[in-house]
């Protein structure tokens, strides 16, 4: 079983490597929240991969929760908020689109990982607190970016905002701000339900 889930980790790596390759031939791309929160679950589950492997030290229970918790909103954005992605313009790899390895495949096999193959019970309360840090200090860096580099895209017409929804030129001061406390809203509810989920699952991995 641990040859299985070494490959099921080192998987979900793979999918986000690849889902996000274009960024680094597009510095541009690195806005996106999915980009970043990607990128980062392919680095730690490539160490939870290769801990598994050689019976080493996995991630810190905070920082998995916390991948955990934003795979989950990728994978809910994508499937709720965004628009299909069109294969004419998305890269495609062994016939899949490389948007849809990181938006859907990886988030839905990070959350089986984290129910399946973790340990639970690991987490404290104020761990579905701290691991909203990211949203506002990824906000800010949003904002900072635009008003230094209001033309540098990556959306359609060089706009630096790269969701309709955190569109500062497009919603107001007043739009943006509604926007985003509904969003914290949300991240704090999923935030809860992984908390909880975490409590609610046995000790021992339910896969081991």
């Amino acid at each position: 079983m641990r040859f299985i889930v070494t490959s099921w980790r080192l998987t979900i790596a793979g999918l986000c490597f690849v889902g996000t390759y274009e960024a680094w031939s597009k510095p541009q791309y690195w806005v996106y929240f999915t980009f970043q929160t990607g990128f980062v679950l392919g680095i730690v589950m490539l160490w939870a991969g290769a801990a598994t492997l050689l019976k080493g030290i996995q991630p810190p229970a905070w920082l998995k929760g916390c991948l955990t918790l934003y795979a989950i909103v990728t994978a809910l954005v994508a499937f709720f908020l965004m628009p299909p992605d069109n294969p004419d313009y998305v890269p495609q790899v062994v016939g899949i689109m490389t948007n849809t390895m990181l938006h859907k495949i990886a988030p839905i096999m990070a959350l089986i990982d984290f129910l399946l193959f973790d340990p639970h019970r690991r987490f404290r309360w104020h761990y579905m607190f701290s691991w909203l840090m990211y949203f506002p200090a990824y906000l800010a860096f949003v904002l900072i970016r635009a008003a230094i580099w209001p033309g540098s895209g990556p959306a359609a017409g060089g706009s630096p905002y790269p969701y309709d929804f955190i569109n500062l030129d497009k919603l107001g001061w007043q739009g943006f701000g509604i926007s985003c406390g509904r969003l914290a809203l949300a991240f704090l509810v999923i935030s809860l339900i992984v908390w909880v989920l975490d409590r609610a699952l046995p000790n021992k991995a339910l896969v081991a």
